[in-house]
């Protein structure tokens, strides 16, 4: 996908810069699971603190995806045609592995008895960016969703399903919720 990213910041001085500009070190084509690309873009865990200025970047580390309670994670994410998982030549044993580092503690949460069905504490604002998804809920309901669409994900136990021919692109912006 090679989604650029573009990171800016203040120098020293209080003059706008750009820190980075290019792909995030931990966007990863799944060699596994032909067309899944998972791109996380930003993390960052509580109430961000625009004086710091360490120039670290939060995707440098293999450290969890998972929003902490009041921090956040920008996400880009293509979805492969369901088609792919369904294939006879699709190998869950070595899918797996790549998945886990791919998404690090939102992996573990998916559900073995029904792929792809999973929860996290989270409020997510999804952007389809290009193609068509389906977000199927607990209850069987399902919505498809076109290019534009937008969700309102609020710690809601769901699944993403691609039924279509192309691949989907989605934009996600995680926000990590306390749960009762």
């Amino acid at each position: 996908m090679n989604i650029r990213r573009v990171v800016t910041g203040k120098n020293v001085a209080g003059k706008s810069v750009f820190i980075s500009v290019g792909s995030s070190p931990r966007e990863m084509a799944l060699q596994h699971t032909p067309g899944f690309v998972s791109s996380p873009q930003w993390k960052i865990d509580g109430t961000p603190d625009l004086a710091k200025r360490d120039g670290a970047d939060p995707m440098a580390s293999e450290s969890t995806m998972l929003a902490s309670v009041g921090g956040s994670v920008f996400w880009m994410i293509t979805f492969p045609p369901d088609s792919v998982m369904m294939s006879p030549d699709w190998k869950p044993e070595l899918a797996g592995p790549e998945h886990l580092k791919a998404a690090p503690g939102i992996a573990e949460r998916f559900e073995m008895d029904n792929p792809g069905m999973h929860q996290t504490p989270t409020v997510d604002y999804v952007t389809v960016v290009k193609g068509r998804l389906v977000l199927e809920l607990d209850d069987g309901k399902a919505v498809e969703l076109k290019q534009g669409d937008t969700v309102v994900q609020q710690g809601a136990r769901h699944a993403w399903r691609n039924p279509f021919a192309e691949p989907v692109t989605v934009s996600v912006v995680m926000l990590g919720a306390t749960t009762v």
